[in-house]
This record gives structure tokens, C-alpha cells and sequence, in this order.
């Protein structure tokens, strides 16, 4: 990454309205995706962007084993409960299946002396991986492209 990338970002911020917290995760998040189908990727990690250079670190997450048995089953609570929410909202019922892998674990309540952080980023993420970063933040351009026009409608 570079200073193109944080140039790109304040680009897109100008012409679409979008706010650049939002571009930047979106952007953390895809990272994160593409560094999840890298071989031999941590089960659990977090990408930090540096908002003035473009910079980013890709770091790998390692908690104790009782600790992440317990965020994984609040994960795995959480998401049955979305399930049945968005149930309850079409009233159909959907038969998706969970896998530990598209869990999302919160580790933010977790005193920082437990996590250990490891610096993992790959020196290079490669076509498929800038092919991965680029459909997830298009998406979330959508998404927030999306909820900017629901907000300025939604009172009419």
C-alpha cells in the first residue's frame, strides 16, 4: 500500500460523500479478507491501515484456549440470533449453516496482556488476493451508497 491508496480513499470520499472511516475499514476489512484465503493465514487476525501513509500491518491474534472457546461460543450465539431475526422479519425460515471459520469473535474486552499479536503481513498478497479487496470494497461503497439515500428519503 501507499500514499495512492489514502489519495484513492479521500477521492472516492469527495465524490460520493462517503465518510473516509468508513472507506478505511471497509479497506481494513478487505485486506483482511484477501489475507484470510493467503495459505498457510492465521485463524484469527486484524489489519491496522495508517490513515496518513497508506501503511498497513496484518497482525495474527493467538488467545488462551479457554478464552477463545468462550468467544466463539458468544459468536456463534450471535450470529443464531441474527439468523433468527432476519427469520422472524421474512417469516421464512432460512437453512444456513455456520461454520466457526465466518464467525466473527470480539476480542476488544479481552485484557491486552492475554492477546498475544504477531506481525504477520505477507510480503506480497498477489491478483487474487487485490481482486478480493476490490469486490469487498465496492460492496461496502454500495452498502453505504445505499444507507446515505435511505437516510435522506426515509423521513418522506
Amino acid at each position: 500500500m501507499s500514499r495512492e491508496i489514502v489519495e484513492a480513499v479521500r477521492a472516492i470520499e469527495r465524490e460520493k460523500g462517503i465518510e473516509e472511516d468508513t472507506l478505511i475499514r471497509a479497506l481494513e476489512d478487505a485486506l483482511l479478507a484477501a489475507y484470510k484465503k493467503t495459505p498457510g493465514a492465521s485463524r484469527h487476525a486484524t489489519v491496522e491501515l495508517d490513515p496518513n501513509d497508506g501503511e498497513f500491518r496484518v497482525y495474527a491474534i493467538e488467545l488462551p484456549p479457554d478464552v477463545e472457546e468462550r468467544l466463539m461460543d458468544e459468536a456463534r450465539e450471535r450470529a443464531l440470533d441474527e439468523l433468527e431475526r432476519l427469520e422472524t422479519e421474512s417469516g421464512e425460515r432460512s437453512h444456513t449453516l455456520l461454520s466457526d471459520d465466518d464467525l466473527v469473535i470480539d476480542w476488544s474486552d479481552i485484557p491486552e496482556e492475554q492477546v498475544k499479536r504477531e506481525d504477520v503481513t505477507p510480503e506480497n498478497f498477489g491478483r487474487i488476493a487485490a481482486q478480493t479487496a476490490k469486490q469487498v470494497i465496492l460492496q461496502r461503497i454500495r452498502e453505504a451508497e445505499r444507507e446515505m439515500m435511505y437516510d435522506e428519503y426515509v423521513d418522506r
